[in-house]
């Protein structure tokens, strides 16, 4: 049984963390897993009192390098690096070398040439991070790749559950949306699947992967089918910017056949949670309502569980430095 650390466990880890960068969760055992979300829960109650610091990065350096917008994932890497008492740099590719023409290895190279402890990357290709790994001496963190992996998304998602639940092992998730385009998904079927879970998967045909029969779930073209008696409801940003061409009829035709609403709800357990990765957008994945239910919604705590899961991240992969 998975058990949070509370605060009056030790400020530093017993154990080391052999792994060098976080790149997805395919790199993963589930030991580590837990091992991660273990010392996540000590950074939980940490970030709870008025004293937040922590120094057991100090002296380090944490660059956030940024090829994608983002609000939540940046700003909790900035909060995790600076509340471990690290030096945090945010890049704004939008001002950077990378917008006259300079290639990712360039920028990697000139990075890696100022000695940073640890880089937190977003790319808009999948595979850009793994390629920027390989050409520096420090650790580099996934922020998401592409269509790839978002890995502390999923991590902190199953810190949520946890946290409600006390356990993933035998519950039934239902990913629900763009599926096709979604690195949060692909993160999320592989650590559930890791961690024992019954994953259904619920989109349009038009946007369910392929290859979804290699994935190890359910798929599902009806949300009320779908939904059936599911412990969690996890909903997907439609992601209209990675869209070439008509994959939708209209957006208001989704959210009748598969934006989540009280009807659709209803199928679901009574205690059912409802999550969502972020940003919402409101009355096309989700009612408004449902997303600011705090009985079924938990999506800002999320938010939470995302600073602390990327303070543990950070911390185990510097700390073993």
């Amino acid at each position: 049984m998975f058990r949070l650390m509370n605060h009056t466990m030790a400020a530093t880890p017993s154990q080391t963390f052999n792994h060098r960068h976080l790149l997805g969760i395919e790199d993963l055992t589930r030991d580590d897993v837990y091992h991660i979300l273990e010392r996540a829960g000590y950074y939980i109650e940490k970030n709870r009192e008025p004293d937040k610091k922590h120094a057991i990065l100090k002296g380090r350096t944490i660059i956030n390098l940024f090829f994608e917008n983002s609000t939540r994932t940046r700003t909790s890497f900035e909060l995790a690096g600076k509340r471990l008492g690290a030096d945090v740099i945010n890049m704004s590719v939008a001002n950077s070398s990378a917008k006259k023409g300079e290639t990712l290895i360039d920028t990697a190279m000139t990075l890696n040439a100022m000695h940073p402890d640890c880089i937190a990357v977003r790319h808009p290709e999948s595979g850009a991070v793994h390629l920027l790994a390989r050409k520096v001496n420090c650790s580099v963190i996934n922020g998401g790749d592409g269509m790839h992996e978002h890995p502390t998304q999923a991590l902190l998602d199953a810190l949520t559950i946890l946290q409600h639940k006390g356990k993933i092992e035998g519950l039934t998730v239902a990913i629900c949306g763009d599926i096709l385009h979604s690195r949060v998904a692909r993160s999320n079927i592989k650590l559930l699947n890791l961690l024992g879970a019954k994953v259904r998967i619920i989109a349009p045909p038009t946007l369910m992967p392929a290859a979804v029969h290699s994935f190890n779930v359910e798929p599902f073209y009806d949300m009320r089918k779908g939904l059936k008696d599911c412990d969690i409801i996890m909903m997907l940003r439609l992601q209209m910017e990675r869209m070439e061409g008509n994959f939708i009829p209209s957006v208001r035709e989704y959210f009748h056949f598969w934006g989540l609403d009280e009807e659709k709800l209803s199928y679901a357990k009574p205690d059912a949670l409802i999550m969502h990765p972020g940003p919402i957008n409101r009355g096309v994945e989700i009612d408004s309502k449902l997303a600011d239910d705090l009985n079924r919604s938990v999506i800002l705590q999320q938010v939470e569980m995302g600073v602390a899961v990327r303070q543990a991240a950070l911390e185990l992969l510097l700390h073993s430095q």
